[in-house]
């Protein structure tokens, strides 16, 4: 289905992977259009140094070149005039998995991590111990990693680092997008119940998690959380080799002689001492993912432990974005109430001590809902002051579905923890700065931008 084709347009380009797919393409000679609904910084600027013509809004003259192939981002519904017009033209199409698999990952070694909860920290831990050891790997991550400076990069090594998203492809796709990716390796994490506006129940994403094992080759390698009673069935019919990794003793690949300090953590494997400059336990799970895939790729221990020393976080998780007033702004993109509880938990080892604020934005498709309702009561009540925002889109959501604001507030206020439900950034910020005082934490977690509640929170307290 990809031959000949000779130009290639994006709708929905301005997402970052979907603006890296569509520089790499015309790096290797592709003309390249694109669209979008609205276009920013700082991929406005990327693909307009880059000479990528971009039309808004979507339109279906923005067709009328007949492209070759159109590439379909994953948040292009039906309704859109450009997914319409290439229906009714009968126009070659694709979504942006399909595109990685066929011009970027086959025929190399593909590395894919995924899981609930890590897939970005290990991606980006992955791929920069990778790139230390001078293997130039390509990679796609849902985040940016401070020492890549980018979230996707494509290059001409064979190996190929990318995270393994088990959200649904395309809006004429609803595998996992994971399922295009021909993995050698892969990487599960975790698994958890979530996208609960795609996977009714835990089986259905444990299944997502069966295709992916199928599709790892008999020479090649599954490396699974031994840990997690929710992968147990998932591994125990897994056509491929397995390695397990974790704390407990049936591990294949154990961590012992954990040391959890503020500014980083310790543990061995083996005879073999190893420290991240990362906090909390969920990160030694995520390094030691990353020691067995390096082990597999033959990178040996002590080139590991030198990209760790190097290794400088990723923006968005646990990311310190000032201090003013005494009081320290934490960006963080947990939204799952395990990412939360882990999180808080890794905070106060971290910030020993001090009081440690959780403001919450319940706006991912799970958490706008009521299926967390208790469970993030109970991951927000491990910090010592609460501030919930404004249920996102909540009139989109039938009342029977919706999360009940009331009722997490109060269920937090049982655990002794003061709490506050407000309608929106400039409120938070009043709230906040007027009960602050020097020493507090106050962590923000959101998977969107928050109004610039973390600009407002420095700019106030300041």
């Amino acid at each position: 289905m990809f031959a000949p084709v000779r130009s290639v347009h994006f709708i929905g380009i301005a997402g970052t992977a979907m603006a890296s797919a569509a520089a790499a393409m015309q790096e290797r000679g592709f003309s390249i259009t694109g669209s979008d609904q609205n276009i920013y910084p700082p991929m406005s600027g990327f693909l307009a140094a880059r000479g990528i013509a971009v039309s808004t809004p979507y339109h279906a003259d923005n067709l009328s070149h007949h492209p070759d192939l159109v590439v379909v981002g994953n948040a292009i519904s039906r309704g859109n005039p450009e997914a319409e017009a290439v229906l009714d033209q009968r126009l070659r199409y694709c979504s942006l998995p399909e595109l990685l698999k066929e011009f970027f990952i086959r025929g190399r070694r593909s590395l894919v991590v995924s899981g609930t909860h890590g897939k970005t920290t290990t991606t980006s831990l992955l791929a920069w111990t990778l790139q230390h050891a001078g293997l130039d790997p390509s990679f796609l991550i849902g985040g940016i990693p401070r020492n890549l400076q980018q979230g996707a990069r494509f290059t001409h090594s064979e190996w190929f680092v990318i995270e393994g998203d088990e959200y649904d492809t395309a809006f004429f796709d609803k595998r996992s997008k994971f399922v295009h990716y021909l993995p050698e390796l892969v990487v599960m994490n975790n698994l958890e119940f979530d996208h609960a506006d795609i996977f009714p129940s835990l089986q259905d994403i444990q299944l997502a998690f069966r295709r992916l094992a199928v599709l790892v080759p008999r020479n090649g390698l599954l490396l699974a959380n031994g840990d997690d009673p929710n992968l147990a069935p998932v591994l125990a019919d897994a056509p491929c080799p397995v390695l397990t990794f974790g704390l407990g003793s049936a591990n294949a690949v154990r961590a012992e002689n954990l040391a959890l300090l503020p500014d980083r953590s310790l543990f061995s494997v083996g005879d073999v001492q190893f420290q991240i400059p990362l906090t909390g336990e969920f990160n030694v799970r995520n390094a030691m993912a990353v020691v067995a895939a390096a082990r597999r790729c033959n990178i040996p221990d002590d080139a590991v432990q030198a990209a760790f020393d190097s290794f400088l976080g990723i923006a968005r998780r646990m990311d310190v974005r000032g201090i003013a007033g005494g009081v320290t702004v934490v960006d963080d993109f947990a939204h799952h109430p395990t990412a939360l509880r882990e999180t808080l938990r890794a905070l106060r080892i971290r910030f020993p001590g001090q009081r440690l604020w959780a403001v919450f934005e319940p706006r991912s498709n799970t958490t706008r809902r009521n299926v967390f309702q208790s469970d993030l009561a109970e991951a927000l009540s491990l910090s010592d002051r609460v501030v919930v925002a404004m249920v996102a889109r909540m009139d989109l959501l039938k009342p029977e579905e919706r999360l009940d604001p009331a009722r997490l507030i109060r269920d937090i206020e049982a655990a002794n923890v003061p709490a506050a439900y407000l309608p929106d950034a400039p409120a938070i910020v009043s709230h906040v700065a007027h009960l602050a005082r020097p020493g507090d934490v106050v962590c923000v977690f959101s998977n969107g931008s928050f109004d610039d509640l973390h600009g407002r929170l420095l700019r106030t307290l300041g």
